[in-house]
């Protein structure tokens, strides 16, 4: 179910999110991408748990985990861990389940919460949690696989923020990129350098 609801069937995405102040945004793998910065998982909402990638750095967001932020001349390695992974068909039936549980009971979950461990110079790795942002917070063997690499290019600096805020910048705001073309978004940020 989308976070954006409208009742009114002529309103798009982006006039209500323009409505609510809000900024565009795209689901890629782990990644939640703005025009200005990139969150692992969802984006925080008050003092919700969460990591923001931007040019500068990384941040840890969320009460009770620290506020810590690094340049990414800091930073050593990024990863995470606790990701529910499944099979695409895997992935379907648990989400049509917990539909039906919900439907039966009106019991809704809070997204699942994963980790993400930020290895840095000065203190070490830190871990922070963040919840997922995908329906079910399960995510296919390939973008988990395709995600941890982007990760670790984000830390070594073979791949930048900029590059994922660029492509979110020149992207039409109401058009989400379908299962296809988020793995060959994925497949395109971590392409070895020729």
């Amino acid at each position: 179910m989308s976070a954006f609801v409208s009742t009114h069937d002529s309103d798009s995405d982006s006039e209500i999110r323009t409505r609510r102040g809000e900024t565009p945004m795209a689901m890629v793998g782990l990644f939640w991408i703005t025009e200005g910065c990139v969150y692992l998982g969802a984006k925080p909402v008050g003092a919700g748990p969460g990591v923001r990638l931007t040019e500068g750095g990384v941040e840890i967001l969320g009460d009770g985990q620290g506020g810590r932020s690094w340049g990414w001349d800091e930073v050593r390695g990024l990863d995470v861990r606790d990701v529910a992974v499944r099979s695409a068909g895997r992935r379907l039936a648990s989400m049509a389940f917990d539909s039906v549980v919900v439907l039966f009971t009106g019991d809704g979950e809070q997204p699942p919460l994963f980790t993400v461990c930020v290895e840095t110079e000065g203190d070490g790795t830190v871990e922070a949690s963040v919840l997922a942002a995908v329906t079910g917070g399960i995510h296919t063997p390939d973008e988990y696989d395709l995600s941890r690499s982007l990760l670790a290019r984000l830390a070594d600096g073979t791949t930048t923020v900029g590059e994922l805020v660029g492509w979110r910048r020149d992207e039409p705001e109401d058009v989400a990129p379908t299962k296809d073309q988020r793995l060959a978004l994925l497949r395109e940020w971590t392409a070895a350098a020729v």
